[in-house]
Order: structure tokens, then sequence, then C-alpha cells
């Protein structure tokens, strides 16, 4: 997922998404680095450990778009991708909260909240 940020360290992968609408930055759950804290005893340990870590951070990253998969969408009008509390089932095609208040599309709130328009509480 492209709009992943790193917030990895050399101990653990962490990425997190930020909704486009509210804001709200979701941390995805950190991965502990299987080395962390070993210190290589040879250059040829030291290139082993750094190709181990860019395939373990790899695997932690897909893990983690998938978990941020069903936390949050991608509106079909404007393209930006928000969390639940911003996005909204509608009749015709789901949509974003502020596709849908722009374009006056009536609809339920995916996380539960009603309104017509982002959750003041997720900003």
């Amino acid at each position: 997922m492209e709009r992943m940020k790193d917030a990895s360290t050399q101990d653990a992968f962490c990425f997190t998404l930020r909704c486009e609408e509210c804001r709200k930055v979701w941390h995805g759950a950190p991965v502990p680095f299987s080395k962390a804290g070993v210190t290589p005893s040879t250059e040829g340990k030291r290139i082993i450990y750094n190709t181990l870590y860019e395939k373990e951070k790899r695997y932690a990253l897909e893990k983690t778009a998938g978990e941020g998969e069903r936390l949050f969408n991608v509106c079909p009008i404007c393209g930006r991708l928000v969390c639940d509390e911003c996005f909204m089932i509608c009749d015709d095609i789901d949509i974003c909260c502020a596709c849908a208040t722009r374009l006056n599309e009536p609809g339920e709130v995916v996380g539960g909240k009603q309104g017509g328009g982002c959750s003041p509480e997720c900003a």
C-alpha cells in the first residue's frame, strides 16, 4: 500500500496510515525484527542481517497493509484514503462523507456514527 508511512526502527517494523478526511492516524501493530539487538560478528553476517531485515520488513508491510484494508477505504469519487468513520454506505455507491455531503447523497457511516459528514471525534 503506497500510502503507508514507514515508522520502523532497527528493532521493529511499524507502519501508519492517515485518514485524508479527519487526519486520524492509525498505527499498525509493531512486528519485531528477528535479529533485534544482535550485533553481526562478521561483515558477511551484517550483509545477511541487512537482507533479512529487508525481507522481514516487506512481510510486515504486507501484513499491516492487510489490516489497514479492513479499516480504510478509497473513495471512488475523489480517490482519497479515508477511515471507516469517514466513509459512507450509500444507495448506489459507497463514498467518503465529504463526497456524500457535496453530492447530497444520503447514507450510513461505516464506522457506526450517524451524520452526513466526518465525525469531529475522529479529528
